[in-house]
């Protein structure tokens, strides 16, 4: 019984614990300093989007985001991003459609969607067009060899001191949509839609 209390005990009182405590990023621009950033792998993704036979949307993921951006809060235009993407790591909630994403083509020939081997998707940005917390960050994708122009809108999420690393932080969230049949992943076609969404969540620790 008195064990129980204890744990009620606590339990009621973990909400006072929060209050007036405040998360290390906040979103406030003036935390942001110049310099180059190095994204922080373990909590950087991006989410992918397609839907199967018109009946439903289905979720897939690629983690360990490598890269770096480079800002100036006095000149947010100037701002370059390159990210990697490790499409050989690509994960999702079935274990027969993750291992059918990265199979070899039969006979050697053309695979179904990335093949056993594929090369680390890349986006290199050309040109930043910022708006208070948000901008348009055009710039170059290559995936499976083929490189197009892409536009993603994103958003300022928050900065800070990071309490574990003890590296300044910046997040970000951005989104756009590509057809897969431009990078040359022509598989289920149109049962499999050719329109994917893409949502990013990154975080950049300064260097």
């Amino acid at each position: 019984m008195r064990k129980t209390l204890a744990i009620l005990a606590l339990v009621a009182a973990t909400p006072l614990i929060g209050q007036g405590m405040q998360l290390p990023g906040q979103k406030d621009a003036a935390r942001v300093t110049a310099g180059t950033y190095k994204t922080d792998p373990g909590h950087s993704l991006i989410g992918w989007e397609v839907n199967h036979f018109g009946f439903n949307d289905y979720y897939g993921l690629f983690g360990d985001i490598a890269g770096t951006l480079m800002i100036d809060p006095a000149n947010l235009n100037a701002a370059k991003v390159d990210v990697t993407i490790p499409v050989g790591k690509v994960t999702t909630a079935s274990a027969g459609l993750t291992s059918h994403l990265l199979r070899a083509g039969k006979d050697g020939g053309k695979p179904d969607f990335f093949g056993s081997s594929p090369a680390d998707a890349r986006f290199v940005s050309t040109k930043v067009v910022a708006s208070g917390m948000t901008a348009k960050i055009t710039g170059n994708l290559t995936l499976n060899g083929i490189t197009k122009e892409v536009t993603f809108d994103a958003e300022f999420t928050g900065a800070g001191t990071n309490p574990f690393s003890k590296k300044e932080t910046i997040g970000f969230e951005a989104e756009t949509e590509i057809k897969r049949s431009d990078f040359g992943i022509n598989y289920a076609l149109p049962m499999v839609s050719d329109e994917v969404e893409l949502d990013i969540s990154v975080a950049f620790e300064k260097q």
